[in-house]
């Protein structure tokens, strides 16, 4: 196989990947067997040292009680996370911001934070909190291990919805993320699988994963995000499209305030229909982060949990192996609401409209109702725009066919 600029330039890394051997891929419609088998991240420990997590409190628990009060977990294998390794950190992250992060987070000294630490991104966006270290490396570890198990043959569907921390640098923390468990979990994917596609469905830019791939051609990355003057993280133009052997590959797809679920999913649809033709994905990753729904903080796009879930049934009905990760999303009751829907979704099986009694059921009023209410917001995104933008992309696309 010849060799590649895995990394984009942006990240200061190369990596050749005549390391992984060919031999030992799945290309798709050769070896795959879709076998509906899907796989849980989950153990009590990973939850809450999750849950220290001070800008999503109890999110992970929240999400987790309601899977379980619906009944789903009997139908998934679940998977105890392990803690990603220093092997596994540096195949992206660098050793001294690995380093840096770990000696900060070891201290409770409220001076600790000096210009080498502002280098690395720690501080007020992401503070280097106590025991920070052990959560970041879990989660990095769960996407690994979720990785690891479609790599086996193991399951054909993996989640791990406490990940999903798509704006890590390889050096620098940003926008509440420390380490990239997705760019982990697309590495750990490429020693089995021959394509990645990652698709990105937070309301913000997938920065960090773009730069870690925008110079291969080997992973292909498709976010859908909300792009205005001022919006974090400032990047995912129309025109960012990769470089050098990943031209073409980076796929962006920015909208406007307003969007609903109607038009989100034609969007959805019309894009990665013809990025599948172009593409040939032999494995997916999605990141689900939920702030993109309606009554998120964030107060930007009308979505309910209807918009996702016809997605991520866009994706199943590829029948290729599929890795799912959380993402942002701060409205907490919300976005267990959607996540949950949409691990309903992957096992096809209904959900009753109500809340099952459960510890957190008082998080869920006062309607106790398992759906989102559509937000009102003006819908800045015309037809004219939304067919430009759709235009431009399947253009770049015949570039690769």
């Amino acid at each position: 196989m010849e060799d590649e600029e895995m990394f984009c330039t942006s990240s200061r890394q190369n990596v050749e990947t005549s390391q992984i051997d060919d031999s030992k891929k799945t290309s798709n419609g050769t070896d795959n067997e879709w076998n509906g088998k899907v796989a849980y991240v989950y153990s009590e420990s990973y939850i809450k040292l999750c849950d220290r997590m001070g800008k999503v409190p109890e999110r992970a628990d929240m999400a987790h009680s309601l899977i379980e009060a619906y009944g789903l977990l009997s139908d998934m294998r679940i998977l105890p996370p392990h803690e990603a390794t220093e092997q596994d950190l540096v195949s992206f992250h660098s050793r001294d911001y690995i380093e840096c992060l770990k000696t900060i987070s070891a201290s409770n000294d409220p001076e600790k934070y000096d210009e080498t630490t502002e280098q690395f991104g720690l501080g007020y966006d992401c503070p280097a909190e106590e025991g920070i270290f052990e959560y970041v490396s879990m989660v990095a570890g769960a996407t690994i291990t979720a990785a690891e198990c479609l790599n086996n043959g193991e399951c054909t569907v993996a989640i791990n919805w406490p990940g999903g921390w798509h704006h890590a640098k390889r050096d620098e923390a940003a926008g509440f993320c420390y380490f990239n468990d997705v760019v982990l979990g697309i590495l750990k994917l490429r020693e089995k699988f021959e394509r990645v596609l990652y698709v990105d469905l937070d309301l913000h830019h997938g920065d960090g994963v773009e730069d870690a791939f925008c110079a291969t051609a080997k992973v292909m990355t498709v976010s859908l995000h909300k792009y205005s003057p001022g919006f974090f993280p400032g990047t995912g133009s129309l025109e960012s499209i990769g470089m050098s052997k990943g031209k073409y590959y980076t796929v962006n797809v920015p909208l406007q305030e307003g969007i609903q679920d109607e038009q989100y999913c034609d969007v959805f649809e019309r894009i990665l229909t013809a990025v599948k033709d172009a593409f040939n994905p032999d494995v997916v990753v999605c990141q689900c982060g939920a702030d993109g729904l309606s009554g998120d903080p964030m107060a930007s796009f009308n979505l309910t949990s209807q918009a996702y879930t016809g997605c991520v049934q866009c994706l199943l009905n590829w029948n290729i192996p599929l890795l799912l990760v959380g993402g942002g999303g701060y409205h907490i009751a919300n976005t267990c609401r959607c996540w949950a829907q949409l691990t309903s979704t992957v096992l096809h099986r209904t959900l009753s409209s109500d809340i099952p009694e459960h510890k957190y059921f008082p998080e869920y009023g006062p309607s106790y109702d398992l759906s989102v209410t559509p937000g009102n917001r003006s819908n800045q995104n015309s037809k004219d725009y939304i067919d430009e933008v759709i235009s431009t992309i399947k253009e770049n696309l015949e570039y690769i066919r």
